[in-house]
């Protein structure tokens, strides 16, 4: 895991000496995901950096790496992992390739080499990487199936720029951040979700999931590698119970993989629990010490805590269970009110933008305690999206909502703009076409059930933008810290085959996740298996209410306080007054209600101080 950076050079004309400084400045900004080492690959035409966590072959590892094959040399900066390095490894050296070490990071290069730009078909990981092919004068960038990691870019003056992070991009001298309408769309109208492609900044887009690119000095080409592709379910229930079970087994079992201290999520929940099993049954298989998994919670939740639909019970008692089942060794980090406010700008930079508040702020700090003790922790992430978890997926306000369902009161969120904003932008509009744009992509067989049809429509939705939202939480909050995530669920393999199995099916029982439910009865405990879906836990705490109701009170008091230029002050003083009751519904997913929308608007308020962008409109 690591943070890369680049940019080609065929007309900008930049210095040997000018390349250094600014590759080294954008590398400087990816510290925190990459603290054990950096390195730089400058030629005429492209500068390369990286910044990497060591987890695999520190020696046999380090990048920038470049490998020279039949006369022309191949430099590659990567971040991620392969999870299948030693089935590739096995091909390649059967067509005559030999190997230096061990890691997944030359066999990608490698296999780069042996399978060109279709390379991405035999992968099964996360991954973003670039690939510089000196004889062909070309830069390949290429993206994970889902997104799990990240890949930034701007072009300039027929340049390209890449980072893992939007922030090394503005070391970039002529990248300066701007926010247009479109900005202001996306920050409050989809925020703190994106459009996939797109960023809150002018001129900087993202390489979409499952797509590649390939720079030329005369022209860019793009392509998507891989999609959910619609076909009929033709195996009976217990070959689809079968293959389910065998697919999870095999990718939890690939991500084990780790030279370094490697620990789980466990919240007591359904996913976590089937993760922490598996991975504790392979640390025993091959003795090793007991495995450790951590958990958050908040001090006094258990006085404050409030049964919600979203959220019906709290985590611990199932926790206590599942990891004496186990025989894991846990650790519950305990967060007050005061770190999760104090560190809103810290998770605010982690995202380049605003996020989901204290939910993110807690997670990092969740992953900070971590990282003291392991640098690889798997995570129960993406069950909800690919097996049918959310309340959603239920809920008939939400599936006729005609619009995003984890984000449906958009006149609110409309009201929210100033008056001279209001007149230029239309919530509404923007977040109809790109839910319509969205929808369009989904292919329905006429052998679907109605209800089938309404489900793929739903999850496609779910696993393209509320999914992307989460691990791009996961990715920031953790690589901020030097901590690697891992998300077993989020298989592409095990999501095409979910994808066709009918909702009938997916749903057993009526129950959200009743399949998997049913696959894992007899390997958890009843009330594990049985547990209604509870989301990452918040705190419940009235003291971080009032916390973060005075931080967004200092910040309507000062006059040249950013967010007044773009917001509408007497609806923020209302949701002040009421600690943010008065808009009814949470303004995203199930977590950021009143407390975490007035969090969320102190992270636009720091958003605007911090990358003081110039706003266009």
């Amino acid at each position: 895991m690591c943070g890369i950076v680049g940019f080609t050079n065929y007309n900008l004309n930049v210095g040997v000496e000018e390349a250094k400084r600014i590759i080294a400045n954008m590398n400087d900004k990816l510290k925190k995901r990459g603290p054990d080492e950096e390195g730089t690959y400058i030629q005429n035409n492209v500068c390369l950096g990286q910044r990497r966590l060591i987890v695999i072959d520190a020696e046999g590892g380090k990048q920038p790496m470049v490998c020279k094959y039949q006369g022309n040399n191949y430099c590659i900066t990567y971040n991620g992992q392969i999870y299948n390095t030693k089935e590739l490894k096995e091909t390649l050296t059967q067509n005559g390739f030999t190997f230096e070490g061990y890691s997944d990071t030359e066999v990608l290069l490698k296999a780069f080499i042996h399978y060109g730009y279709e390379v991405v078909k035999h992968l099964n990981g996360i991954f973003a990487f670039a690939i510089w092919n000196e004889g062909k004068q070309e830069l390949f960038l290429a993206r994970d199936h889902f997104g799990v990691k990240p890949l930034y870019y701007s072009i300039k003056n027929k340049e390209i720029i890449f980072a893992s992070e939007i922030k090394a991009l503005f070391e970039f001298p002529s990248i300066v951040p701007t926010i247009d309408e479109t900005g202001i769309n996306e920050m409050f109208g989809i925020g703190p979700a994106h459009t996939p492609g797109m960023t809150t900044f002018k001129g900087i887009e993202e390489l979409k999931p499952a797509s590649f690119m390939i720079y030329r000095k005369d022209g860019i080409i793009t392509e998507k590698y891989w999609r959910l592709k619609s076909k009929i379910h033709k195996d009976n229930f217990d070959e689809t119970c079968s293959k389910v079970k065998y697919l999870l087994e095999d990718s939890i079992k690939r991500q084990l993989n780790s030279d370094v201290p490697l620990c789980t999520f466990l919240s007591g929940g359904l996913d976590s629990s089937i993760i922490t099993k598996y991975a504790s049954k392979h640390f025993k298989e091959n003795n090793k010490p007991k495995l450790e998994t951590y958990s958050v919670d908040y001090k006094d939740n258990d006085k404050n805590f409030q049964k919600t639909d979203f959220q019906p019970n709290s985590d611990k008692e199932y926790i206590d269970l599942i990891s004496k089942e186990l025989d894991t060794n846990h650790h519950i980090i305990t967060l007050d009110t005061p770190e999760l406010a104090d560190y809103l700008k810290e998770a605010m930079i982690a995202r380049d933008m605003p996020g989901m508040a204290d939910v993110d702020s807690s997670l990092l700090l969740l992953c900070k305690n971590v990282k003291e003790h392991a640098t690889v922790a798997l995570t129960g992430e993406c069950a909800d999206e690919i097996f049918g978890g959310y309340p959603w997926f239920f809920r008939e306000d939400a599936l006729k909502s005609k619009t995003f369902p984890w984000s449906i009161n958009i006149s609110g969120r409309q009201h929210l703009l100033n008056e001279n904003i209001e007149k230029k932008i239309d919530l509404k509009s923007y977040i109809d076409t790109r839910y319509n744009e969205s929808l369009s992509e989904v292919e329905l067989l006429e052998t679907d059930t109605e209800e089938t049809k309404e489900k793929r429509k739903i999850s496609y939705l779910t696993m393209n933008w509320f999914m992307q939202t989460l691990l791009d939480r996961s990715d920031r909050m953790a690589m901020y810290t030097g901590l690697e995530l891992r998300v077993p669920f989020c298989d592409y393999r095990l999501a095409g085959y979910l994808w066709n199995v009918p909702w009938e099916m997916k749903a057993l029982n009526g129950r959200e996740k009743g399949l998997l439910r049913y696959i894992m009865k007899d390997e958890l405990p009843e009330r594990i298996v049985g547990r209604k879906k509870s989301p990452y836990p918040k705190t419940w705490n009235p003291t971080y209410t009032n916390k973060v109701k005075n931080m967004l009170v200092d910040i309507m008091n000062k006059e040249n306080a950013p967010i007044r230029s773009l917001l509408n002050e007497k609806d923020i003083n209302e949701i002040i007054r009421t600690d943010g009751k008065s808009f009814t519904r949470p303004w995203f997913g199930q977590l950021m209600t009143g407390p975490q929308l007035m969090a969320y608007l102190c992270q636009v308020n720091m958003f605007l101080e911090t990358y003081k962008p110039v706003i266009e409109l």
